[in-house]
Parts: structure tokens; C-alpha cells; sequence
């Protein structure tokens, strides 16, 4: 079985998506999780709020290992990540739509692999690319085809959180080449490709980041710009979700075994 799973929060999911909706709690040799899941024309969707019923988490404190291995126990294949970011480039405004091929990973205190030296070994996973090509393409394919901008290409510059970046270090990411920062993208790309699944974010400009303008952060402007572009994530979502090839075999899905090989 090769499910489709959404991680998001609850302006992504609407009863109405999916067929026979059924909660679920999952449980995982790192802890457990609630997913919701159902159909949608036919195939089987899994989706899962990173944050928990009522955004409960923090992103430092989610459980992003017991997440990605509930998936996997699930049959999931291929994630859309959906992320509310803020913008270190002026060219990306709130409001835009943005599909990452790069990651910067500025996270601390995350448990970051599945390979622990433990009884799973020691695996170093290829981590080139860490949004899955293939899938982007069928991303941004979906967004042609439903009329949604969509930016192709961006770095996602994942902070540890939960405060917001200070200027200085936003003045740093972007000369590292950072175009949104954020604090979830991080450890759970890496753990999505050391599970052997196709993974992409979306990203949803919310704000401009730290020093950018002078206007002061607040997370009531995150959630108002995430509100006010629901729809548009939810129809890119549903558009996606019709026309990924769960058929295609990706080298996403041999990552460990192909490096299990070589040694």
C-alpha cells in the first residue's frame, strides 16, 4: 500500500476531504500519535497535524520521530508538508506559496535520525536534495493545472524555536542563502528519507522575518495570513493528491537499502 499523507495544521484539513474518516492513534517504539485517515477518489490518505489537536506543541517539543514512524507503519509513501513561514527575501510577500529544494538546518535539541547505533546500526543517508524531485515536479505540476502561483525553488532556513529569530541572525541566513525560515522542516525531512519516503514542503509566507520591516512579529499575524490563504494550500492539497503517481518507484523509497548495500 503506498499512501499519501498530509502533515499540517487544521487550516489544511476539512471533513469533507476524505472518505470514512477515522481517528487513529498509532503507536511507535518512540512514542504515539493521532492521525486521521481516509480516502480521496480512491486512495488511501493519511493526514496528521504536526502539532497535535489545538496546537497544542511546540514545534521544539514535536515528537517528529514517533510521527514519521506512525506513517511508515501506515503504508505512506509520499508526504506533503505544509508550513507556515516567515520571508527573508522581499520578493516573497505574505501570501505566497513556496516549494522548497534546499534546507539550512539551524535546530538544536531534536532526536535527528532513526539510526542511533543501536540494534538499527549507523546509516548516513544521501541528503542532497532533501525535497524529493520527483514529487516536487508532480507538486508543481498540480498547482499548473489549478492556477495557483506556486514558486519553484527556495531555501528553507529551519530555526529551533519556539521564539522568533533575533535581526542579526536573519541578516545571517540570508546571507547563507535563506529565502523563509521556519521551525518544523527540521528533523522530519531527514527522518521522511531515512523511512524511504518522497517528501516535499509547501510553504505558505505569513510575515516578513526579523528585521525585514519594521514591523514587530506576533504569532496572531501568522495564524490571520495562514487563515486568509486556507483555501489556496487546501485546492493546491487536493489538486496533488489526484494526480501523484503512487506507481513511480523513486530512489526515495531505497535510500537506507541502497546505502545498507554499499557498506
Amino acid at each position: 500500500m503506498n499512501s499519501i499523507a498530509i502533515i499540517g495544521g487544521s487550516g489544511v484539513y476539512s471533513p469533507e476531504l476524505l472518505e470514512k474518516p477515522i481517528v487513529k492513534t498509532v503507536s511507535t517504539k518512540y512514542g504515539q500519535t493521532s492521525v486521521v485517515t481516509g480516502q480521496f477518489l480512491g486512495r488511501d490518505i493519511v493526514f496528521m497535524q504536526r502539532h497535535g489537536q489545538g496546537h497544542k506543541t511546540p514545534p521544539h517539543m514535536i515528537n517528529y520521530r514517533a510521527n514519521i514512524a506512525a506513517l511508515a507503519q501506515l503504508g505512506v509513501k509520499y508526504i506533503l508538508a505544509t508550513t507556515a513561514v516567515g520571508s527573508l527575501n522581499p520578493d516573497l510577500p505574505p501570501g505566497t506559496l513556496v516549494l522548497s529544494d534546499q534546507i539550512l538546518d539551524f535546530t538544536r535539541n531534536r532526536p535527528v535520525t532513526f539510526f542511533d547505533g543501536e540494534e538499527r546500526g549507523v546509516i548516513h543517508v544521501d541528503f542532497t536534495y532533501p525535497y524529493c524531485p520527483s514529487l516536487r515536479q508532480q507538486v508543481l505540476r498540480a498547482a499548473g493545472e489549478c492556477g495557483l502561483p506556486l514558486v519553484d525553488g527556495g531555501t528553507y532556513v529551519c530555526f529551533e524555536g519556539p521564539r522568533y529569530e533575533t535581526a542579526g541572525e536573519i541578516r545571517m541566513f540570508r546571507q547563507l542563502g535563506g529565502d523563509i525560515v521556519g521551525m518544523t522542516a527540521m528533523p522530519e525531512a531527514i527522518l521522511a528519507r531515512e523511512a524511504e519516503m518522497c517528501y516535499v514542503g509547501v510553504s505558505m509566507v505569513t510575515n516578513f522575518a526579523a528585521g525585514i520591516t519594521a514591523r514587530s512579529l506576533s504569532h496572531a499575524e501568522v495564524l490571520d495570513c495562514m487563515a486568509a490563504n486556507a483555501v489556496r494550500l487546501r485546492v493546491l492539497m487536493e489538486k496533488s493528491l489526484m494526480i501523484i503517481d503512487t506507481l513511480h518507484r523513486c530512489t526515495c523509497h531505497s535510500a537506507v537499502t541502497a546505502e545498507v548495500a554499499e557498506q
